[in-house]
């Protein structure tokens, strides 16, 4: 990997040198994955070409050597990109076309042919067959070295200057660089998006996604590590249309976690950081069922059994155990009450409570490895069909740095890996000649 960077022809290099510095020049910021795949395509497309990218770090890629969990989710086994879509609380629509140029097919494609075999697990997310985001990282690294990509470490951008249809780029030690079209692909870190404001950029602010709901009520008290399979989510903030999300949840010992809530935290990102994580969360434990449904087969229950315990049978066997209990015990309904002896009204307040239980959330957790955030740079200020900035001809963007952002399980990398596809192959069409 290089750690040195051309400047720009001072006049006192040699022939070889201002040979180099004549060529068409695509200057990459930012060393993460979108990063990476945007300047690979770039020089394998523009071998008459120099392409650089430039990394403010020590280090690169660290989002791919740190997501899975170390296993690296490349990507999410769904190549139908109108149902893709469906997974990105912001900037489906601009990525829908986007997805029918390259999408996860293209993506498990293009590092299979580079001999990093992917594998898809229960629930789509698809991962390297040697469950190692190593794997992943290193297939970057040495197509980018294969492709002749200049990789510069420790190269912090302070300045772009727009210099008629090039840009002068100056770095945090003096040094300076010369680009004939420049990319942005930062993530969500504050100088790329500072650099992108500074030519002009408006920005949407950046606010968490992905994370867990706390939440501090007795029926959920004593419960950590009860599970879920199947649950309904409806979700109220102030000033705010309702969200509904369906899936799996997890009781934790400081709320509610799992794919249901993290995926209803993404598309409510932006309302509850406004309502300071303040927001009314309703709960159907057996969404399978209707409210008739379910006072149905209570009922059946209580007259077929009606000399057992409450406390200890429960007529729904997709609940956990626990939580039934707890929750009988929570509407003061003792162990030894049997179904005789349980009144209209209490059978009522269980039903209530089984199909639309509410919760109020009082602040936001974390996710394990996720880095998720909404906001970056305001999506009708790109060209989606190129990734080139409407603003400032000869800019683009690529991954996280836009406005866009998708739901755990590999959707957020399949943005960048598409974004970057396009930009790269973009630039290199607009080269002059």
């Amino acid at each position: 990997m290089s750690n040195s960077l051309h400047t720009k022809d001072s006049g006192n290099s040699d022939h070889a040198d201002q040979s180099k510095q004549q060529r068409p020049h695509i200057v990459v910021i930012g060393g993460g994955a979108a990063g990476y795949f945007a300047a690979i395509r770039a020089a394998e497309l523009a071998p008459h070409g120099r392409v650089t990218l430039l990394e403010a770090t020590r280090k690169v890629l660290m989002k791919v050597h740190l997501s899975g969990g170390g296993r690296c989710n490349v990507t999410h086994h769904c190549f139908d990109p109108v149902k893709l879509i469906d997974n990105y609380p912001r900037g489906s629509r601009e990525l829908r076309s986007a997805f029918m140029r390259f999408q996860p097919r293209d993506t498990v494609s293009w590092f299979e042919g580079r001999g990093v075999a992917l594998k898809v697990e229960a629930d789509g997310r698809m991962f390297p067959v040697t469950d190692s985001s190593a794997t992943v990282a290193k297939c970057l690294e040495s197509s980018a070295a294969a492709a002749g990509v200049e990789v510069c470490l420790g190269a912090s951008v302070v300045k772009i200057v727009r210099d008629g249809e090039s840009f002068n780029l100056t770095l945090k030690d003096g040094r300076e660089i010369g680009a004939d079209r420049l990319m942005i692909a930062t993530g969500s870190a504050p100088a790329g998006l500072e650099l992108a404001a500074q030519l002009g950029h408006r920005l949407e602010p950046h606010v968490p996604s992905l994370f867990t709901f706390n939440i501090k009520d007795p029926r959920l008290a004593e419960l950590s590590g009860v599970a879920f399979s199947e649950v309904h989510l409806s979700l109220q903030c102030p000033e705010s249309k309702r969200l509904e999300r369906q899936g799996p949840m997890l009781i934790t010992h400081w709320g509610l976690s799992g794919p249901a809530v993290l995926k209803l935290s993404a598309f409510g990102a932006v309302a509850l950081h406004a309502s300071q994580y303040q927001a009314s969360l309703v709960i159907n434990y057996l969404p399978q069922h209707s409210a008739a449904e379910l006072q149905g087969m209570l009922r059946a229950f209580k007259a077929e059994h009606p000399r057992r315990t409450i406390a200890k049978h429960s007529p729904f066997a997709q609940l956990p155990r626990r939580f039934w209990e707890s929750l009988v015990q929570y509407l003061g309904l003792d162990n030894e009450r049997t179904y005789a002896d349980v009144t209209k009204d209490e059978m009522e307040r269980l039903l209530n409570e089984l199909h639309r239980g509410q919760y109020q959330i009082t602040g936001k957790g974390v996710f394990k490895e996720e880095f998720v955030s909404a906001g970056g740079i305001h999506l009708k200020e790109v060209d989606f069909r190129t990734m080139e900035s409407r603003v400032v001809p000869g800019l683009y963007f690529a991954g996280e740095v836009l406005a866009v952002d998708g739901i755990t399980g590999g959707f957020n990398f399949q943005a960048a890996w598409t974004t970057a596809w396009i930009a790269g192959q973009a630039m290199v069409a607009s080269l002059p000649v």
